[in-house]
């Protein structure tokens, strides 16, 4: 038995995984993804991680997890299905087959994409990648839906590849930080399309425009793709039952990431938060550590 099993190796599970190490705890990050650092490997560049201005997200998740090697941590490459609490801690099964035996568990599996429910929405040429599909639009047009940092970033990112980019949000201000608001506005090929809900995605097998209701009107956009970003949810599904969550799905824990089970505990997006970065899934990480300590009297 272990004294942590780390699920998930994002920013929040890798740190956790450094701060286990060094306070020589014996520890396993599981992670469904081979070789994966969490959704910050996605992320063209991080401009507010201290220290590392203008890093891109995949060589910062790769800074994160070399790292935790280089102390020991074994990274295992599995899928967790079902979480058991025992009398000594818990037993964790996972879709390969395999079990691993835990006194505590760092629950850090991150969220994935909210999906786009409209007509049309499982096209080709819809997509919720922009740094990974982004160069097929070389010189076309495209559609970004979403009013947060990820959809400005991902606008920004696709106006550098492709002829037009249509940032298309349901209210009239965007929710995103200010300078990237002042970034897109101060762009010439991004035409913002604000007040305005998606409903419908035109095309026979791929994506040939979007159609939207704007101020009682409905409009449409030729386009060649469309990008979609509305958000995420927590990958907590297997957590129903086990532990305590919010009407959102997310665990609820406090700052030192524990939960209303003992000995589990959340870190990084699956936690129930104001504010999602990679520094406070850090941050995450490195408490639900010293929880670990504290509880087991380490």
């Amino acid at each position: 038995m272990i004294d942590i099993l780390i699920i998930g190796s994002g920013p929040a599970g890798l740190t956790a995984a450094i701060y286990a190490a060094r306070a020589r705890l014996s520890h396993i990050v599981a992670e469904k993804d081979f070789m994966g650092s969490g959704a910050v490997a996605v992320t063209e560049q991080v401009d507010n991680f201290p220290g590392l201005y203008g890093i891109s997200g995949y060589e910062l998740g790769e800074r994160f997890r070399k790292h935790a090697e280089k102390l020991g941590t074994e990274i295992k490459t599995a899928e967790a299905s079902e979480i058991l609490k025992t009398e000594n801690g818990f037993v964790t099964r996972f879709k390969d087959g395999s079990e691993i035996e835990s006194r505590t568990i760092i629950y850090s599996a991150g969220t994935s994409y909210r999906r786009l429910d409209v007509e049309g929405g499982a096209l080709l040429g819809v997509s919720y990648c922009a740094t990974c599909d982004g160069a097929f639009y070389d010189g076309k047009t495209v559609a970004v839906i979403g009013g947060g940092d990820t959809a400005l970033t991902d606008a920004l990112y696709l106006a550098k590849i492709a002829a037009k980019v249509y940032l298309i949000h349901r209210r009239g201000e965007f929710r995103a930080n200010r300078s990237l608001v002042e970034k897109v506005k101060d762009s010439a090929n991004i035409e913002l399309v604000r007040s305005a809900k998606p409903t419908k995605i035109l095309g026979e097998k791929h994506v040939s425009a979007i159609q939207t209701e704007q101020n009682g009107e409905t409009k449409t956009f030729d386009v060649n793709g469309v990008f979609v970003a509305i958000g995420s949810v927590p990958n907590t599904k297997i957590l129903e039952g086990l532990v305590e969550l919010d009407e959102r799905g997310c665990v609820i824990a406090d700052e030192n990431g524990r939960t209303s089970l003992n000995g589990f505990y959340a870190a990084g997006d699956v936690r129930a938060k104001a504010l999602r970065q990679v520094i406070t899934a850090c941050a995450d990480g490195a408490c639900c550590v010293n929880s670990v300590e504290e509880d087991l009297n380490l």
